[in-house]
């Protein structure tokens, strides 16, 4: 019988030396590459919100605030992990339902779509094409 007190007779026991980890090097080239995507992306997506700040879409500005709005009023109603349980649980049973339903929801999607596209149209000739707008002049570049 071993007693081990402190560790003292542990080193009798394990006579066999760890194995060897694998030493991981990434090719300079690769993580470039990656880096030169992300950067063009990352780019891209500061275009879209400069674009959607500034007003030029309109469409997407509205988008955003109501985005935004529909999130703060779930965000008051549940903590973040609550909001992080129901996003992975609705990422996971969605698609799966999507699947099933194909059809009805593609039929149905349409229908709304148009009914949106309508509903837009008379909120674009009552209100937002009597919005005055001034010329949008871009800053020179030195």
């Amino acid at each position: 019988m071993y007693i081990l007190s402190n560790g003292v007779g542990f080193n009798f026991l394990c006579t066999r030396s760890p194995p060897k980890i694998p030493e991981v090097l990434l090719p300079e080239k690769w993580v470039r590459e990656v880096a030169s995507g992300l950067r063009i992306e990352i780019n891209r997506g500061f275009a879209v919100l400069h674009d959607i700040a500034s007003g030029r879409d309109l469409k997407k500005f509205l988008a955003v605030i109501a985005g935004l709005l529909v999130l703060s009023l779930v965000g008051s109603c549940c903590n973040f992990l609550t909001l992080l349980y129901i996003s992975f649980v609705l990422l996971h049973t969605v698609p799966v339902l999507y699947e099933k339903y194909e059809d009805q929801v593609d039929g149905n999607s349409e229908k709304a779509w148009t009914q949106i596209k309508k509903q837009y149209a008379v909120l674009d000739e009552k209100y937002i094409s009597k919005i005055p707008r001034g010329p949008f002049k871009e800053k020179k570049k030195d």
